[in-house]
């Protein structure tokens, strides 16, 4: 595996918690998105970017602040997979937005994206991390569906780490 980084934002400590195993799996570093920097983006070949969503689908507060850094970089021949948290049951129409946000705020980047996910089995009304019928992360409710988190971590790294 090239250098990898797990960077998160998180109010809560759920996305942090989640990021956390997610890197573990990894065998690799999580960092709050706080302490981001170019030369933290410049060092890893492998970005692994999760958010939570908070009110109509926006992203953690302190992704905007990394969303910047990272449009400043250059991410042409990278690998960037996207995983979020968000509430299907209190915001369906808004369900893991987050994911979105940081999709379309560096999805011109030259990025390559992995890491797409099928909608089935998810429920909810409506995302702006649906992107040609998948969501274009790992979307994840760890408290109305935490018994699926797991499973569904796993599914995912299984998934991506052949593009790592």
């Amino acid at each position: 595996m090239n250098a990898t980084i797990v960077i998160y934002g998180s109010s809560t400590g759920t996305c942090e918690a989640i990021a956390e195993k997610i890197a573990s799996k990894l065998g690799c570093e999580a960092l709050n998105v706080q302490d981001l920097t170019a030369d933290i983006v410049n060092a890893n070949q492998n970005l692994i970017l999760g958010t939570s969503t908070w009110g109509a689908g926006e992203l953690q507060d302190d992704w905007y602040d990394g969303l910047n850094i990272l449009k400043g970089c250059d991410l042409s021949g990278k690998t960037v997979a996207l995983f979020g948290c968000g509430d299907c049951s209190s915001y369906s129409d808004t369900f893991v937005g987050g994911i979105g946000e940081l999709y379309n705020g560096i999805k011109a980047s030259g990025a390559k994206f992995v890491g797409s996910v099928e909608t089935d089995g998810y429920t909810f009304d409506d995302s702006e991390a649906v992107i040609d019928g998948k969501f274009i992360g790992l979307p994840l409710d760890d408290v109305n569906e935490d018994d699926k988190t797991d499973v569904r971590i796993d599914a995912w790294i299984a998934a991506i780490s052949p593009e790592l």
